[in-house]
């Protein structure tokens, strides 16, 4: 993948090439952006050079939490799913 995809940070542009493992690299920019902008809302005086430090931090942390709940929920999921194949593997076995 060839493309270079540019985000605004706080009037300053971005540019980054994704891996080719990144199926839509806009999407995950737009994600940050959503973040980000989340983030601006509950930080007063946004402009302050100390204050936009603190706005991607709450957003990398928000990202970082929300990232970690996924991760669970697919553990989550992954060992519920074992369990069921474990529970048809063995009715399998004792129908045959």
């Amino acid at each position: 993948m060839d493309e270079i995809i540019k985000i605004d940070l706080f009037g300053e542009e971005f540019r980054f090439k994704p891996d080719d493992q990144v199926k839509d690299p806009s999407q995950v920019v737009q994600y940050l952006t959503d973040y980000i902008q989340e983030a601006e809302g509950m930080v007063p005086n946004k402009n302050s050079g100390r204050n936009k430090i603190a706005i991607l931090l709450l957003a990398a942390m928000n990202l970082s939490k929300d990232f970690h709940e996924l991760k669970m929920q697919h553990a989550e999921l992954e060992k519920d799913m074992e369990n069921k194949i474990s529970s048809l593997m063995k009715k399998i076995d004792k129908g045959l």
